[in-house]
């Protein structure tokens, strides 16, 4: 067991927040995925961490980390929340550099005391502990995207190598991805309209990467590629991703991603579409 996992519980007692892994790497890959701007908010509960990143109002990235995935996890109140810098925190938390070393875990302990102090980092690695404080800020309110599972109108479960393939074929200079999500014929389709002309690109329902179907009506929205690119990071690293449309036509995408010791955490991206489309485009 790592030196830090070694510690006296009346030291516990002075933070809002400990939590204690045996390999970085989980929490660092996580992080990572939902990476595409400098700050974050964390909002920690006694059920885990969730991260969230947002940009223009119009995107909003969440990380859920389980309170399992760490060897150790407190919380002494309700809920603990403040924002950090997410760049600096990844920094950090690779010290020891981001690609391991075979044979060798970097173990992390995380405490961070309350409103007004330093998130403080433990970092370990064959006997050599590295002490990082990385300075908090009260947390900015993020954006509600309402998003709630009975608006729902059409979900699918994809492998994320179907999508990965996918996002490698379509034209990137087109301005939007067009998703027809339908009961029918052509069920799943992804779309966009680049320099060289409209392509698309059909998952019947049947198909051996769709895991689940289930579309009530037929869809067709836009959104900007440039507010999807960030969650292709997610996308890599995902073994499955659930694509749900609601009623309002925002976007939902969650990764499930499965870590190094074979737990699962989820990546959420929610996406608001392209207003600038008129349905006779469409």
């Amino acid at each position: 067991m790592p030196l830090l996992t070694q510690h006296i519980q009346d030291e516990n007692d002075q933070y809002s927040l400990v939590a204690s892994l045996d390999n970085v790497r989980n929490l660092y890959t996580i992080l990572k995925a939902i990476h595409f701007r400098d700050h974050a908010a964390c909002f920690a509960t006694k059920n885990g961490i969730k991260v969230t990143v947002e940009n223009a109002k119009c995107v909003q990235a969440n990380a859920f980390i389980q309170a399992g995935i760490f060897q150790e996890f407190t919380v002494q109140e309700e809920s603990v929340t403040f924002r950090i810098n997410l760049t600096v925190l990844l920094d950090c938390l690779s010290i020891f550099g981001s690609s391991p070393t075979p044979g060798t875990l970097t173990a992390l302990r995380m405490c961070y005391q309350g409103y007004g102090y330093p998130l403080m980092l433990f970092l370990e690695e064959g006997g050599v502990v590295t002490v990082c404080k990385i300075n908090t800020q009260e947390p900015e309110e993020t954006l509600d995207f309402d998003f709630c599972s009975t608006n729902v109108i059409n979900k699918i479960i994809l492998q994320s190598e179907g999508l990965r393939e996918a996002f490698s074929e379509l034209d990137m200079t087109s301005d939007v991805l067009q998703i027809t999500m339908s009961p029918d014929k052509p069920y799943f389709r992804l779309s966009t309209f680049g320099n060289a002309g409209s392509s698309h690109l059909d998952y019947p329902k049947d198909s051996d990467l769709v895991e689940a179907f289930h579309c009530n009506q037929t869809q067709v929205n836009r959104y900007k590629i440039s507010l999807l690119k960030p969650s292709t990071k997610a996308l890599v690293l995902s073994c499955k991703v659930s694509i749900r449309i609601d009623n309002r036509g925002f976007l939902s995408l969650q990764y499930m991603i499965r870590n190094e010791d074979g737990q699962i955490c989820f990546v959420e991206y929610y996406c608001c579409p392209d207003e600038e489309v008129s349905e006779s485009e469409s």
